[in-house]
């Protein structure tokens, strides 16, 4: 790496071929590489300097800061028959998502089943490393060993909502009974004297100490909390310990890492295994991240390698909405994102928000997300891909839209997507009745796939992508809250959510943080059905079966009314018009839309086949999607 970094990776484990030795067409077999990456990091390189306490770090006899992580290959056995493009796809708290999500693969951390094969027959060289301290090892997560700064001592809140339903924001609780649970702290307890412990029942509900609410500390990274006895305080109430912490980790090293994994792999002639007989093989490299993933990839602002060489050609960020992450911060909490219930107050979410530059009048600051890597002539291409839900949950309006509700005018080298009518987060049967409404089964890994496929061509041929497809202010697609609820159907089992993750302007010196003024947030609006307009609509939107939402209300005992996680719901449509009748349902029947399943099927097809020819789906998807569309018809008939 040179001047303001040195970087070595020693790989302990490789298998040649992998998959069973299967054959990906002309690409030929795949091998694994697997080890440890260990690096060094010049606390005065102007690269550096931006790195949070990384001044304050212990030091080697170079005089540069020390750090290790995990990193994983899948590259093709033979790199000269590959595409010549490395993919980094950014571990999600420490787990590889692409392989489950883009080649359907069985779901898990290692990637050891080539599910449909989809990157590999691409020819596509896939990399994977630590970047997040804070991971616990284990259950092939991949991890990173930053330094720690002792001595420094600061405020850090911990939330908790104790409602075990398993999706991820209560791995950190341990239930002991009805009354009491012990919560995990990221950072160890420096002080106890001056801990506070509040509960509200909503987000927006004052911080109380009501009768029965208690705390002691267990050990220095785990408090044990008993419930509040006075009413009103349900499973969906939220419990939040401030607390002084220390010996924080410097967790911004993680953007450097990426950084130089990825340049290491496109650049370096020796000890490269992305470059057998000291001649690099990779041309171009983007980086692929989805949910906190994708908030890392938007706010990466080090795409430019130390010795000023360009890391990312592109990227694609999918369900970020406009948010970044709790990264480069002193006291971080890199796995922590903003809901309207849960988490909602956590730094990751304030300008800039979009990719251009801007000025904002409300907080009084010019940027914009791309505005570093412009400056240094080193700007990726961005396919940006969010869902439905990431407009109640992600602010994904503010990607679009300036702060007097505008639309905005992209650069060049940014295309905007939404999928409209999928949830953030895949279908997963819960634990407990948390959700007011059946489950949202559809997904986006198709349009992923796509895309990818179209960024690849934009990079390697100038083939420009498809236009944006993104709801708008001036098409009428996107809309404030009230609007939204006045389209929406009235359906007499059915509430319309009342609320949405709104924005303040915050002030994060204190905690928990003071806000003040609002920024404009909007919603999809929805067509008759209550299926959204605007966007890439699925292709079950244009034959529709059902209406399929991007939110999901909170259910009675668990914070009722409020916006459950990044879930979404599902209301099928009634059978026949004498049902449709009963339920005062002013949705037209399946038997009113359709006048057979064949002719539901053609509908579906046309709409499919328009997406292929639009390239945000491949022909494969398209058999694909069409397919299991098809077979759904019955699991419809059946709800």
């Amino acid at each position: 790496m040179g001047v303001g970094g040195v970087l070595r990776i020693e790989a302990t484990e490789r298998e040649r071929p992998v998959f069973g030795g299967t054959e990906f067409g002309a690409v030929g077999p795949y091998e694994r590489l697997h080890g440890t990456i260990f690096g060094e990091l010049d606390p005065t390189h102007l690269g550096n300097v931006g790195i949070v306490n990384l001044d304050r770090a212990a030091r080697n006899a170079h005089g540069n800061v020390e750090y290790q992580s995990d990193f994983r290959i899948l590259k093709p056995l033979d790199l000269d028959r590959g595409n010549g493009c490395l993919v980094y796809d950014v571990p999600n708290r420490g787990n590889q998502p692409i392989m489950p999500r883009l080649n359907g693969a069985p779901d898990g951390g290692h990637p050891q089943n080539a599910g449909n094969g989809f990157l590999m027959r691409r020819g596509f060289t896939l990399v994977w490393s630590g970047w997040q301290s804070d991971v616990p090892p284990g259950a092939d997560r991949l991890t990173a060993r930053f330094p720690i700064i002792p001595g420094i001592t600061g405020m850090v809140r911990e939330e908790f909502i104790a409602e075990n339903t398993g999706l991820l924001g209560d791995s950190n609780i341990q239930e002991l009974s009805e009354e009491r649970f012990v919560g995990s702290l990221v950072y160890s307890v420096a002080d106890p004297d001056g801990a506070t412990l509040t509960v509200r029942q909503r987000e927006g509900d004052p911080r109380v100490t009501p009768a029965g609410l208690a705390w002691r500390l267990v050990d220095d990274r785990h408090v044990e909390i008993t419930r509040a006895s006075e009413p009103g305080f349900d499973r969906g109430a939220i419990y939040e310990f401030i607390y002084r912490a220390r010996d924080p980790i410097v967790m911004g090293i993680g953007f450097a890492a990426i950084r130089d994994i990825v340049s290491f792999l496109r650049y370096e002639t020796k000890a490269n295994p992305l470059a057998p007989q000291e001649r690099p093989r990779i041309r171009h490299a983007l980086g692929f991240g989805i949910s906190q993933s994708g908030r890392v990839l938007r706010d990466l602002v080090f795409n430019q390698d130390l010795a000023g060489r360009q890391v990312f050609d592109g990227i694609l960020p999918v369900v970020a909405g406009s948010r970044r992450t709790c990264v480069n911060w002193q006291f971080a909490q890199a796995g922590r994102y903003s809901r309207q219930h849960e988490d909602h107050s956590y730094g990751d979410d304030q300008f800039p928000f979009s990719y251009p530059t801007l000025t904002d009048p409300i907080s009084g600051r010019s940027g914009g997300i791309l505005q570093r890597a412009r400056d240094a002539g080193v700007c990726p291409k961005v396919l940006h891909l969010d869902t439905e839900s990431d407009f109640w949950q992600a602010r994904s309006s503010l990607i679009a839209t300036d702060t007097s509700g505008s639309d905005i005018a992209m650069p060049d080298e940014v295309r905007l997507y939404t999928v409209s009518g999928v949830p953030h987060a895949a279908f997963r049967p819960l634990s407990k009745p948390v959700m007011q409404l059946p489950g949202n089964r559809l997904g986006y890994g198709a349009f992923m796939r796509a895309l990818l496929v179209v960024l690849f061509e934009w990079v390697e041929h100038g083939t420009a992508p498809p236009d944006s497809r993104f709801p708008s202010r001036a098409a009428g697609t996107l809309v404030p809250l009230a609007e939204a609820s006045r389209a929406f159907p009235r359906l007499p089992v059915v509430k319309f959510p009342n609320v949405l993750n709104e924005l303040r302007l915050r002030d994060h010196s204190v905690e928990p943080p003071s806000e003040s003024t609002a920024y404009r947030v909007f919603v999809q609006s929805t067509d008759a059905d209550g299926n959204a307009l605007g966007g890439i609509r699925h292709p079950l939107l244009e034959a529709p079966l059902a209406t399929h939402v991007g939110w999901s209300l909170r259910a009675s005992g668990y914070g009722e009314g409020e916006l459950f996680t990044v879930q979404g719901s599902m209301i099928p449509f009634a059978q026949t018009e004498a049902e449709r009748e009963r339920a005062r349902d002013p949705r037209p029947s399946l038997e009113a839309r359709y006048a057979s399943r064949d002719a539901w099927a053609a509908r579906l097809a046309k709409a499919v086949d328009r997406l292929v020819a639009e390239r945000l789906l491949l022909p494969e998807d398209g058999d694909r999607l069409t397919i299991a569309a098809r077979e759904s018809w019955d699991v419809y008939r059946e709800l």
